[in-house]
């Protein structure tokens, strides 16, 4: 007989009503793998009115990016807010959160659980990332991934990751309210005071170009005037700073 402790990690996958496609075509994989996935109905970011989106702080956001926010931009963040939520609700211990737009593997539950057991401080594993410089390997877990931390960031990307209970607690009293696009803030340990790692090698890969919110020349034109970006330098620096220590210091 199996125990709770030894059954699969629990997978929650987001996906929008208008995306059906992609969650037929993830199921279809899970179905192959003998992977259970659980679906979180994800808040399409176009159907919400500007005047009527709640936890964000426009000012923050503008400061912090030097740009517009984009309406992709704050469903994904309210949708993996959601996915959290309903981890915490689950009473489970661990999960892994996936976007829709990931590659399946088999071992995946897997290889999180043993990412988890190499580095039990441990309050968010990422397990894909657009790209990956200047690592710092704290452990190796029994399947051989790495495990640590990148001085250079940010990574991009919030496609895959393991969130602990006691990590996903912390992440909803602190990054509830939206200051940067989510895949940025869930990074940023040394601000919300968790301790957040990332495999070396990604141990998923998407189906899809780097960003599915928009592409960069869409990116470009929500930039403001390059003299409004002057505090928005500021707050990068130091966070490049903030970024370092962290990466450097023994959790």
């Amino acid at each position: 007989m199996t125990s709770a402790d030894d059954a699969p990690m629990k997978i929650y996958a987001i996906n929008m009503d208008r995306s059906r496609d992609r969650w037929d075509e993830l199921c279809r994989e899970a179905a192959d793998l003998g992977i259970e996935l659980q679906r979180v109905e994800a808040l399409d970011g176009a159907t919400v009115d500007e005047k009527d989106r709640v936890d964000w702080d426009e000012p923050l956001f503008k400061r912090n990016t030097g740009r517009w926010m984009l309406p992709g931009e704050y469903g994904c963040y309210r949708s993996h807010i959601k996915a959290l939520s309903t981890f915490v609700d689950s009473g489970l211990q661990s999960a892994i959160i996936i976007e829709d737009d990931i590659r399946l593997v088999a071992d995946l539950p897997k290889r999180a659980a043993a990412a988890l057991a190499a580095v039990p401080q441990a309050d968010v594993i990422k397990f894909f990332n657009h790209r990956m410089v200047g690592f710092r390997r704290y452990a190796s877990s029994e399947y051989g991934d790495n495990v640590g931390r990148a001085i250079h960031g940010p990574m991009g990307s919030a496609a895959c990751y393991l969130v602990t209970r006691p990590g996903a607690v912390k992440l909803l009293g602190r990054m509830r309210v939206m200051e940067y696009p989510y895949d940025i803030a869930l990074e940023r340990g040394w601000a919300t005071g968790t301790e957040v790692f990332t495999v070396e090698q990604d141990v998923v890969r998407s189906k899809r170009p780097p960003s599915t919110i928009a592409s960069r020349a869409v990116y470009r034109t929500k930039k403001f005037v390059w003299w409004k970006r002057f505090p928005t330098h500021f707050i990068r620096a130091r966070d490049y700073l903030d970024r370092l220590f962290y990466a450097l210091r023994r959790p």
